[in-house]
């Protein structure tokens, strides 16, 4: 398969209208539609059901657009590492989760700065989740991740860090006074709904909560009294008086690792893990 035919069908899985897959790829819709039957004869498969009034995806064709999102990922991530090593000062990007792990980001930079063969390191801040999708197209170079809350398949890792969880509710609310809450009460209070993040696509799912786009519009609105959320430990920094936090007796702990391809054996990026699992 050639990565054109492969961005031809992700766009027409993706819409799941031939028009308007046809309209974001910028070519008229006879060729796409002709590219993607062409397609389909040669695997041997029906990648799409086409219905007088929708598209639909067959099981084959919901396996090629996973399969294909990643081919074209690693396709991308080649392409910028390979223009990075090129560049007159090589260095390292770095992606992380705003307002999570910061200081041991902090310490981990400090540290890696005294090393005799440390490169400059670029910070990308990103939201809830972004950090693995940088790191897996190639805008990063290493990551901090946070188990289980992001993937970490077909990444080579080293723990770093393990934390329990704890509720963070605006202060004044009835349960900030509790020592500790189990997983079940939270969920069963209405008063305060869990916040809603975006999809990778951008979309909200449905639900009561406010929609979420970072750490800091998060916080305000919890102090707001609007939603609450349930957080790693080390957020407490990050936090003002006008928040409670309560631990959360069965939450899953969270693990900080630091993850990297694991075909990239730079010197430098070495020495960053090594640091990393040092501190």
């Amino acid at each position: 398969m050639e990565t054109r035919e492969m961005r031809y069908f992700v766009a027409v899985a993706e819409e799941l209208h031939f028009g308007r897959a046809a309209q974001r790829l910028s070519m008229a819709q006879p060729p796409l539609s002709r590219a993607i039957q062409q397609l389909e004869r040669r695997l041997g498969v029906v990648l799409l059901h086409r219905g007088s009034r929708a598209i639909t995806l067959t099981e084959a064709g919901s396996v090629l657009l996973r399969e294909a999102r990643a081919a074209l990922e690693a396709v991308e991530a080649a392409e910028r590492r390979t223009r990075r090593a090129a560049a007159d000062r090589p260095g390292i990007v770095l992606a992380t989760k705003a307002g999570a792990s910061s200081e041991l980001l902090s310490k981990l930079l400090h540290a890696y700065a005294a090393e005799p063969n440390a490169v400059p390191v670029e910070v990308i801040l990103s939201g809830p989740g972004e950090q693995e999708r940088l790191l897996r197209d190639g805008r990063a170079d290493v990551a901090l991740l946070h188990r289980p809350f992001d993937s970490t398949t077909g990444f080579a890792t080293e723990d770093l860090h393990t934390e329990p969880q704890v509720l963070v509710l605006p202060a004044g609310h009835p349960l900030a006074t509790r020592p500790h809450i189990s997983m079940a009460e939270v969920e069963s209070q209405t008063d305060l709904p869990f916040p809603r993040w975006p999809r990778r696509d951008g979309t909200y799912p449905d639900g009561p909560g406010p929609q979420i786009r970072d750490h800091t519009q998060l916080t305000q609105l919890i102090a707001l009294g609007r939603t609450c959320a349930i957080m790693p430990d080390s957020v407490r920094p990050h936090l003002r008086e006008n928040h409670a936090i309560v631990p959360v007796s069965d939450a899953s702990p969270v693990t900080t690792v630091i993850a990297w391809p694991p075909h990239n054996t730079s010197q430098p990026l070495a020495t960053l893990v090594h640091t990393a699992t040092r501190l």
